[in-house]
This record gives C-alpha cells, structure tokens and sequence, in this order.
C-alpha cells in the first residue's frame, strides 16, 4: 500500500467526519483509522474497569490528563459497546495517538487475567480503507452489455431469494434500469456536493444491487445506506446500524456487506460482537469482502469466516483479475478468504438513466496507476463533477459522461458476485438455508485460480465473460 495514496484517503474521511478527529495506526503505519482519544469497551462491569484502570494509570503518569477520562457515550446500547474518552481528540497529529495507545497498554494485566479482549480502538468501517485501488467508476462503452450479464432465471416473487446489500443507498433514478424492478431501500442522501461534485462512492449501492440482480434475477434487494456518509462508519455506531438494517426488514436469507477493516488482531470487531453473536443464531448468511489493502492481515467482518462458530454463517470473498486467473493486484488474501470472484472492470448499473442528459464526471491531474493497469484507481485521483451535462459540460476536454452504467473494480464488487451465485444456487436447487446453499456451492465447484502463489477456490459466474489484462507499464 502507498502511504500516499492513505494520506489522501484519509483527509477525505476526514472531511467526510468533521466532527471526529482521526488518527492512522497501528504507531506510524497506514493499516487502519480510527478515533482520537477514545477507546471502545463492553457495557457493564467491564466497562467500569476499564474507565478506573485507565484513569489509574493516567494518575500515575505525570505527561498524562487523568481529567481527560470519562464515558463519552451511552452506557448501554444493543451493540453492547460504549465509548470511553481517554485524552484530547484535537491533540497532536494523525499518525498517532498516544493516550490511546496508552489507554490500550494500561490494561494488558486485566485483559491476560480475563482470557479476551476489554479494550480497542474506535476503527472507521470503510468501503476502501487504503483507497488503492477502491477504484472510481468510468462509464462503460455503449456496446458493452452489463458484466456480468443477466441471467435469464424468471423472477417469482414467492420463491425470491432476499438479498439485504449494507451499503451507500440507491440513486435518485436507479428504478429506470430494467435489472433493479425488484430493487427498494435507501435513497442515497446527497448525490453531489455544494460545487456540483459528485460525492465519493455514489452510486457504490446502486451498482452493487445491478451485480446481484444480474447473476440472480430471481432475488428481492434491499439497499441501505449504512455507508452514506462517503462510504464510512465508526466501529461505535456500526453494530447499532446493522441492527437498524435488518429491523427494518427482517433478516434476509443472504447479506452482502462490502466494507471492513483491519485492527491488528484476530479476534473480530468488539464493535459487532453483539451483531455477529445475533448473526450466528439466524440463518442468514453474511458474504462479506475481504477487503482491498493488498495483504494478508484479517478483514473485518469478512475474516469472522476463519472462526469457530461463524464457518457456516460468514462467507469472506476476495477478487480475482479481470481474466480470472488470478487475484486482483488490491485484493486481500490468505486463509481466512474462503472464496474469490470477478471484481475487476466489472459493467453494472450506476446513474443518469431518466435524466435528459446523463451525469458527468471530471479528472483531475493523475499520475499513471503504479501496478500499470489501464482501468482508473484511485492512483490516477479521480474527481466526480455530479453537475447534469450541458453542451459547455460536454465540451471540456477532462469531463466524460455516464449513461446509464459504469465500468468499477474492487473485491466490493466480488462480494455482490458470490451474494447472487448463493442465491441463484437457492433457486436452481429449490434449497431454502442459505447456509447449506453456501456448503454446496463451495462444495460443488471444482474451479481455481491462483492468488499469490496459492491455488484457491474461485466462484465464476455463467453469465460473466473474461476481460483481457492490460498493463500500461511493468507491474508488481
């Protein structure tokens, strides 16, 4: 990962989040962001010792506020978390935070004692953590049919398989596109900003549900807009917001989720345990992505998929190249990624479809992609312009225009992929479980690819067609 490309990401969460000082860790390094001066705990007992045992230490520390150390929010929620502020969110710089990592230390003792974690950082949940690729979209050609094609699987709405997609919500017209008539949800809260500019991941949901309606049309979508503020989420609000998601529906029968983040540990999110433990006792099946950092280190929720009790009920994907033969330059991977699915310069749904002139987007100065593939990456620093085109539009050099559908990587769209195979498997096999629909499918394929030296199990759609690998310069 390019530091970077983090940087730029990051001030773009930032000012997505006003509001919420971050820092990027863990140390110095750009794995994850999280919070300044705040840590995570459970509610309840845990909670009251954590809060004395960080204010102990602090008193004891003659550089340390022991005033800075109190609840910063509720004391109990269905998340099962609450925040605990720890020091001066405005204090020193974004490449750490040293009250938290204080905070952290200060209660290694207890948490050996108890046998698990009491205390973490307050991570941001992101569609594109390390923002290289978490490519922008470009529009597709007009001879291009949607990539994957649809599937000509007739919709029944008796039999139709429930896909729930957390995400950034639907458009203002995404009704005009034929693969989404059994598409409802979230209206995408704000399009543009106040310049006209397009807003980061606008349309993410919207595409995401034409992926899966494509592989699976006989499938009912609902879209929510969990991600709408520029496709991010602290970890504290993030349980409470999936809950929120499936209360307002029900659980579905299959959840797509193309977000996480990293933590620097193996053992989940403390801000999902509740979600997770609820998870676990439905039948919903969540297919979540592994995540586009480029390395090994678990994925979270996508690696719940390595842990005992969660096997059958988590499904985690990573993305295969444009010719599915290989992993994705930005894909994670490593053995909590069970399965891996097209996710480069995938065609699907996106805006302008009952606008008289479609949505254009404009370029800013790019430098060339530094893995040489020819598709647009954050590497190249895209910038929307969400202004309706007009022949002034039209005629700057720098704009290009959508009209209809786009042309996007990233393992976020692997996960739609696989979230249909499940579900067209329900269909074509009349199997009602999700899970056992998940066991046979995996079971059942017999084909590969490679990923890093490692020959791993990859799901390819029917309907998908290959696109030949273009480099523009030497690669990795």
């Amino acid at each position: 990962m390019a530091p970077q490309r983090f940087h730029e990401q990051f001030d773009h969460i930032q000012r997505s989040m006003p509001d919420v000082p971050l820092a990027m860790g863990p140390d110095d390094s750009a794995e994850f962001m999280y919070e300044k001066g705040v840590v995570l705990v459970r509610d309840g007992e845990e909670a009251r010792i954590v809060e004395d045992t960080v204010r102990a230490h602090f008193t004891a520390a003659p550089d340390l506020d022991q005033e800075q150390v109190r609840r910063a929010g509720p004391r109990t929620n269905r998340s099962g978390i609450t925040r605990i502020r720890v020091g001066d969110p405005g204090e020193g710089g974004r490449d750490a935070d040293r009250t938290v990592a204080h905070a952290l230390r200060s209660v290694r003792e207890h948490e050996s004692r108890a046998g698990h974690r009491m205390v973490a950082r307050n991570h941001v949940v992101h569609i594109a953590v390390n923002a290289c690729p978490g490519d922008e979209p470009v529009p597709a050609p007009l001879s291009e049919p949607p990539n994957p094609a649809a599937a000509d699987t007739p919709h029944d709405p008796d039999t139709a398989v429930g896909v729930l997609v957390v995400d950034t919500g639907l458009v203002h017209d995404y009704r005009s596109c034929g693969l989404l008539a059994h598409t409802g949800g979230d209206a995408q809260l704000q399009e543009c900003d106040d310049q006209g500019i397009l807003r980061q991941y606008v349309g993410h949901g919207t595409f995401i549900a034409g992926l899966v309606a494509a592989v699976a049309p006989n499938t009912d979508i609902t879209v929510r807009g969990t991600l709408n503020d520029a496709g991010a989420v602290l970890e504290s609000e993030f349980g409470e917001k999936l809950f929120e998601a499936v209360d307002a529906s029900g659980w579905p029968d299959v959840l797509s989720l193309s977000a996480g983040t990293a933590n620097g540990r193996t053992d989940g999110l403390l801000g999902v345990e509740n979600f997770m433990r609820e998870l676990r006792e439905q039948r919903t099946l969540l297919v979540a992505a592994a995540g586009n950092n480029a390395g090994a280190a678990p994925f979270w929720p996508a690696a719940y998929a390595d842990l005992p009790g969660w096997e059958d009920s988590v499904l985690s994907v990573g993305a295969l190249r444009s010719d599915g033969e290989f992993g994705a330059c930005f894909t994670n991977h490593g053995p909590w990624v069970k399965v891996y699915a097209p996710g480069e310069r995938l065609i699907s749904a996106l805006t302008g479809f009952d606008a008289p002139v479609p949505y254009v987007y404009q370029h800013s100065t790019y430098d060339a992609c530094r893995y040489g593939f020819s598709y647009g990456c954050t590497c190249r620093h895209p910038r929307h312009s969400g202004a309706l085109s007009d022949e002034t539009h039209a005629a700057k050099p720098d704009q290009v225009m959508f009209e209809g559908y786009a042309q996007w990587s990233g393992t976020s769209f692997a996960t739609p992929v696989t979230a249909g195979l499940v579900a067209a498997h329900m269909t074509a096999h009349k199997e009602t479980d999700p899970r056992a629909a998940r066991q046979q499918l995996l079971a059942s394929n017999v084909e590969f690819a490679e990923v890093r030296g490692a020959h791993v199990p990859a799901l390819r759609p029917p309907t998908w067609r290959a696109v030949p690998v273009v480099r523009l310069g030497p690669g990795l």
